[in-house]
């Protein structure tokens, strides 16, 4: 779509959602932004890296910031599931708040269990009323992983002790979108590895609904809150890879957007955690990285109000955002090497394409790293 034809539109899609009430009169992006101490410049430098990251045109950076102010027209519910909560927490915890956390705070979160007030009778009462009176408009988040079927049983919410199951389901129905946000919501998580006792599941494994899945333990605040703006600014789902993530965000691999990635190229390799390499800052890959087999934006959004992320703090990518990953990523430390796992690409893992598109290219890609990997385990450490 040309430039012009698609800023013509996602201005006629905020046009519309202007029209609708503001859930609160009283609160405004503006105000809060300027309340928690940043300045304009700041918000729309903030509404600029957004737009680049939903891989926008830098003029369209006015929408962004406009997306931005109606964001609390779209009502929001968020519902936990079996999980540890560190999605919330990749949001809301951090020590100064960042611009993406001052969004979660604007939107009109109508249910979310660890942030609410309301307890007991009243939190479900909450639920029930939120999924009524804004059928077919509200936006779902679910976090963690859903026990399943006969053992739904194993998770149980609120005062009429509904199955987590149930609960996904009857929010899932009237849904305008839904959004797995984590692992453990996408793909099962840590819940679903093996032996899998709750036969936990995805959250597109108990809904006949469409699932955008926002992988990652947990995902970048970024990837959050950008995926959220992306439907804002659109009002339709996002390009999807595979496993139904945003191509936005997972588009690439970890391996390559890596800063280390000249040291792989170089075969200069941490040995063992502590070494001359891992000081000097070589690559990773030897002490169990599995950035060449892993989707996510990672280097570029980064944590904590971007100051870092797990290779640059010096720890390998543990493969977080891949399906079944602590099943079939293999031990943490060790490299995969050329030891292929099983996957819906017949073994190439994610390293076969996340759209099944060039998979001979990206074997003989998989195939140069193992060879890399293999030269590299016989290769005379560098003093």
């Amino acid at each position: 779509m040309e430039s012009n034809s698609l800023f013509n539109k996602l201005s006629s899609r905020l046009e519309e959602l202007s029209n609708l009430p503001k859930l609160d009169e009283e609160v405004s992006i503006s105000k809060l932004v300027e309340e928690k101490g940043f300045s304009r410049r700041e918000f729309m430098t903030w509404a600029g890296a957004m737009t680049s990251m939903l891989m926008l045109p830098a003029s369209f950076t006015p929408l962004v910031a406009k997306a931005a102010e109606l964001a609390d027209r779209l009502p929001l519910v968020w519902l936990h599931m079996a999980e540890c909560t560190g999605c919330s927490e990749s949001l809301l915890r951090t020590a100064t708040p960042s611009i993406d956390s001052l969004i979660f705070d604007y939107i009109s979160l109508e249910y979310h269990e660890t942030l609410m007030a309301a307890a007991g009778w009243q939190a479900e009462e909450n639920l029930e009323h939120a999924i009524e009176k804004y059928k077919g408009r509200y936006i779902l988040m679910v976090e963690g992983g859903i026990p399943h079927g006969q053992s739904d049983y194993f998770l149980t919410i609120g005062a009429h002790g509904k199955t987590g199951e149930q609960s996904a389901k009857d929010a899932s129905q009237n849904a305008a979108a839904i959004f797995a946000i984590g692992t453990c919501s996408s793909f099962g998580g840590v819940q679903a590895a093996a032996p899998n006792p709750t036969n936990a599941t995805a959250l597109s494994n108990v809904t006949n609904r469409p699932v955008i899945n926002v992988p990652g333990c947990p995902p970048s605040e970024s990837n959050i809150v950008g995926t959220l703006f992306h439907f804002i600014l659109y009002g339709t789902l996002p390009a999807l890879d595979v496993y139904n993530r945003p191509k936005w965000a997972y588009g690439l691999r970890i391996h390559d957007a890596c800063e280390r990635r000249g040291r792989f190229d170089a075969g200069e390799f941490v040995e063992e955690f502590g070494d001359e390499g891992a000081k000097n800052g070589f690559c990773l890959y030897k002490v169990g990285c599995k950035g060449p087999y892993t989707f996510n934006n990672c280097s570029k959004q980064k944590f904590n109000q971007g100051t870092s992320w797990p290779i640059q703090a010096g720890h390998g990518c543990m493969g977080c955002s891949e399906p079944d990953f602590w099943d079939k990523m293999g031990i943490v430390h060790e490299p995969l090497g050329d030891r292929l796992y099983h996957t819906t690409f017949g073994g190439l893992g994610a390293d076969a394409t996340a759209d099944k598109i060039g998979v001979g290219i990206l074997t003989v890609t998989a195939i140069g790293i193992a060879a890399h990997a293999a030269i590299s385990l016989v290769k005379k450490p560098k003093e």
